[in-house]
């Protein structure tokens, strides 16, 4: 074991990999390469076990803690040449060849190539508090440009194959208006198309304020209005796109039923706080073990109610799925709708036979079952 740790003390600088293999323990093999993380150098361990990887990032004094005597063969392969360990009873024979390895220790840090990138200068974004004045994302906004980056790149993957030179969306809940403002600036800056954006709240002093960040900055096709999307009277003219982000509870359900009666050609909805069906079911069948706990009955409600919104979208001439719009660490509320029109359409009955077996209020389905 000595001559072990000597060789990789001595040679710390030098080394491209470790490889631990042929053991008699469950763990059935060890790598380990230096990387950099955040400018510093760490050592990546990957361990082996049955048909799972397991990975850690540690620094170098941890590596010297490995279960080496459990492992008949230790290879550490340096820059200029590779040293073999063979192990032969208690004891270890050595063996050093010559290669031609250069050491290249790889960042390991996460690159994200957002389509909005971190330094470039949106005024909107600045007044909203997602910037500062240099550009750089301010403290404890992380999460929310992520969210809003995330769902630019879902819509710039679907426009790839677009081509038009206006575009007329609706942003139904837009409250700060954070993906409002960016979406005018995407499509506006980044892809040189008009748009006309409009975008929905009931609440006055929010959207007073976006309309002066808008008409502030020329944002001349951008506008904000007070309505309650639920009852109020919306733009009836040609539609290209509905957006929600986070529009609660039922408003996402009129912001669908709205896309479907006016054929809007492309939806892209995150939901909020599914409450209603979690307060309405009743048990009736298979699913009832799902509906004893607390917890488990409102996750699973949420996803019957986004299923259902899918369902009742595809029933009326959508092609539909449901992705993972952020990492569930960005945000809980992470699941996307997004809708195509294509005029295929199907019965919605299999959401009806779920209704008269639960008893349970679903609004999108209320509103287009007729």
């Amino acid at each position: 074991m000595k001559n072990i740790l000597d060789n990789l003390n001595s040679n710390q600088n030098k080394i491209v990999k470790i490889i631990l293999s042929d053991s008699n323990i469950d763990i059935k093999k060890i790598v380990v390469r230096p990387i950099i993380i955040k400018s510093n150098i760490k050592w990546q361990i990957e361990k082996f076990i049955g048909a799972q990887v397991f990975h850690a990032n540690v620094e170098y004094q941890e590596i010297l803690n490995l279960p080496f005597d459990s492992f008949k063969q230790i290879t550490i392969e340096k820059e200029g040449s590779t040293t073999i360990f063979s192990k032969k009873k208690q004891s270890y024979s050595e063996k050093t060849v010559n290669n031609n390895i250069k050491l290249d220790i790889k960042a390991h840090d996460k690159i994200k190539n957002y389509i909005i990138k971190e330094g470039e200068y949106i005024p909107a974004l600045v007044e909203l508090g997602i910037f500062n004045k240099e550009g750089k994302i301010i403290k404890g906004m992380n999460d929310k440009f992520k969210q809003i980056n995330k769902f630019i790149e879902i819509i710039d993957d679907a426009y790839k194959t677009i081509i038009q030179k206006e575009i007329t969306i609706l942003d139904f809940g837009c409250g700060k208006s954070y993906l409002t403002f960016l979406l005018y600036h995407y499509f506006t800056k980044i892809k040189d198309i008009k748009a006309n954006i409009i975008g929905y709240d009931i609440k006055k002093d929010v959207v007073s304020n976006c309309n002066k960040i808008a008409q502030k900055y020329g944002y001349d096709g951008l506008k904000f209005v007070l309505s309650d999307v639920k009852k109020d009277e919306l733009y009836q003219g040609k539609i290209d796109m509905i957006v929600t982000l986070h529009a609660c509870d039922t408003a996402t359900d009129f912001a669908l039923d709205f896309a479907i009666k006016n054929k809007v050609p492309l939806i892209f909805s995150v939901p909020c706080c599914q409450h209603e069906i979690n307060l309405s079911i009743k048990k009736g069948g298979d699913f009832d073990i799902l509906l004893e706990d607390g917890l488990i009955k409102e996750r699973f409600s949420a996803l019957l109610t986004d299923s259902i919104r899918a369902e009742v979208l595809r029933a009326k001439g959508y092609s539909v799925d449901i992705i993972e719009f952020v990492d569930f660490a960005h945000s809980p509320k992470n699941l996307m709708i997004r809708a195509k029109l294509n005029s295929k359409k199907k019965s919605l009955d299999r959401v009806t036979n779920l209704v008269e077996k639960y008893k349970f209020s679903q609004k999108l389905y209320e509103l287009q079952k007729d």
